[in-house]
């Protein structure tokens, strides 16, 4: 394995991560101690934002809507109903059971869906519309009752097509307030928003800092933050294509991760060299370029098998494989968000479109979780029912044994009253 293009060293991303999270207990203890005061004040602060109420009435989401063309409607509809049908077939995998595992004694689970989730959807630098569909369409489907969805104003106003994807996706509540501002809002709760129970959505590193501070005090989809993107390649590629699938991730932020894996040290000048070509005419040439120079890697292996074991070391949101055989990375790879398989999918599409969640694990979180999807707002819960005197007796029998052995004597005594009363017994 040879790098011919590296990032920033491991100390430098850790001393922005330290930053990062002493700004964020802040503000929340903040939004903790005074409540709505905290929230306004940060809004005019950072969003210089400072309307009568965050939350929009239904006559303000009427007028917002209206701002929308019928082409861009048509067009969220359309992305909405490939979110929907997916999750819709995600939920139909999720089944309640209830199984006799001993005469008279039945086990069971049922899967309950969260009461009340926050969507954060990100609109800072780019109003992300697709983040309403992943998140509130994708809540309605698991059953949750109550979805509010906070995003940060667009040029001083409620940006329309957000607000309209949230409307069309089911959202109850829609709030214009961005950042740790909304996030500590819906998970804290304040005089003015009731607090949920679950956040979902992706956010640049504070609104991630945020959500991991949160987490005990309210569930969390995952660990969300800056855009991860890998590139897998090989010859049958070439430099253009792959160029413009690590630029057209860079572009997220200035410190979202872009690499390229690669078998062919051709390819990877090649793409080098069309990444600076690229940059010349990009329209977003000045947040791509910084994440390129910081965060951008250009990785050479000598096989398919090195670019495996490295691509499950990194455990990237997005992996974009386009060699000979991308199937072998499909049946091997363990560690990822999501994978887009050869040269006719791509990152974009499972961002805006094509109906896969874009809400993805960073930072590794791959390792143990994948994204958002329906079961991520539904709760396993497991129960349990003794029909007969005989199987409450003979499981008594070995739970008073297995209690005494641990030394919980009152544990013990829970199973000792059964054997008595339903096996005739006095012994126990």
């Amino acid at each position: 394995m040879r790098f011919l293009k590296k990032g920033q060293d491991a100390d430098a991303i850790a001393a922005n991560d330290a930053a990062v999270k002493t700004t964020v207990e802040g503000i929340l203890a903040d939004i903790g101690t005074r409540g709505d005061a905290a929230v306004r004040e940060l809004s005019a602060k950072f969003d210089k934002y400072t309307p009568k109420a965050f939350r929009l009435t239904e006559a303000e989401i009427e007028a917002a809507i209206a701002k929308v063309s019928p082409r861009d409607l048509d067009d969220i509809r359309f992305a909405q109903a490939q979110v929907r049908n997916f999750a819709e077939k995600q939920r139909a995998c999720i089944l309640d059971l209830e199984v006799e595992t001993l005469p008279g004694v039945f086990l069971g689970h049922k899967n309950i869906p969260v009461n009340a989730v926050g969507c954060y959807v990100p609109g800072g630098k780019y109003p992300m519309v697709a983040s309403a569909h992943m998140s509130v369409v994708t809540a309605k489907v698991a059953g949750v009752k109550r979805v509010i969805a906070c995003a940060p104003p667009f040029n001083g106003e409620p940006h329309p097509a957000i607000v309209a994807a949230m409307h069309l996706g089911g959202a109850d509540e829609i709030y214009v307030l961005g950042g740790v501002q909304a996030v500590g809002a819906m998970a804290l709760g304040t005089e003015s928003i009731e607090a949920v129970d679950m956040i979902v959505g992706p956010g640049n590193a504070f609104v991630a800092e945020a959500k991991r501070q949160l987490y005990g005090r309210v569930g969390i989809d995952l660990f969300a933050g800056p855009t991860e993107t890998l590139v897998i390649a090989d010859e049958t590629v070439d430099g253009e294509i792959c160029a413009t699938d690590l630029l057209g991730q860079a572009e997220h932020g200035p410190t979202s991760p872009a690499v390229l894996l690669t078998t062919s040290e051709k390819l990877a000048h090649d793409t080098m060299a069309e990444v600076e070509r690229q940059l010349d005419i990009l329209s977003t040439a000045d947040i791509a370029r910084k994440s390129w120079a910081d965060y951008g890697q250009v990785i050479v292996c000598d096989s398919d098998e090195e670019m495996l074991a490295v691509a499950n070391d990194l455990a990237y949101e997005h992996v974009q494989v386009m060699t000979a055989d991308p199937d072998y990375f499909l049946d091997n790879m363990s560690n990822y968000g999501a994978l887009f398989l050869g040269p006719r999918t791509n990152v974009a599409y499972g961002d805006k479109v094509i109906g896969t969640n874009h809400t993805l694990p960073t930072k590794k979180a791959a390792r143990y979780t994948g994204g958002l999807w329906v079961g991520k707002f539904i709760k396993t819960c497991t129960y349990q029912r003794v029909v007969t005197d005989e199987a409450s007796a003979l499981v008594g029998e070995y739970c008073s044994r297995l209690c005494q052995l641990e030394g919980f004597a009152g544990h013990a005594e829970q199973a000792n009253i059964r054997v008595r009363r339903y096996g005739g017994s006095n012994s126990a």
